[in-house]
């Protein structure tokens, strides 16, 4: 099962991401004293998402992180209000996708419901 994934953030973009993954749907949760400062996360639904304040992120050009987001079209709007330019994609297993660059340039996937598990025929096609 997937649990986390920790993407780097300048310092200066921490702020502008935090708000971005509030408005995807996640909450801010307490980071564990033993890992000092530099961290901030957030969790939905069991998964985290870890930002790793750092001065030199890397920013993958190809990588993204694809999140479920149930509530799909208020997530888009939420999104869309704030001024993030989200791009709806093609649908898989009937579920709508779409793609939006938080502030500190990481791409994320927004998908409206999780594919079928891999004991779905039809998906191991």
């Amino acid at each position: 099962m997937f649990h986390h994934v920790a993407l780097e953030v300048r310092s200066d973009q921490v702020a502008g991401d935090s708000r971005f993954w509030e408005l995807a749907g996640f909450a801010r949760v307490m980071v564990p004293e033993a890992l000092g400062p530099g961290f901030t996360w957030f969790e939905s639904g069991g998964a985290q998402i870890h930002l790793v304040h750092t001065d030199d992120p890397m920013v993958p050009a190809n990588g993204h992180v694809a999140v479920a987001a149930p509530d799909f079209e208020q997530t888009v709007a939420r999104l869309e209000d704030e001024g993030f330019e989200v791009r709806e994609g093609r649908k898989l297993w009937g579920a709508r996708r779409a793609k939006v660059t938080c502030p500190s340039g990481h791409q994320v996937e927004l998908i409206e419901g999780p594919p079928p598990g891999s004991d779905d025929p039809d998906r191991r096609r």
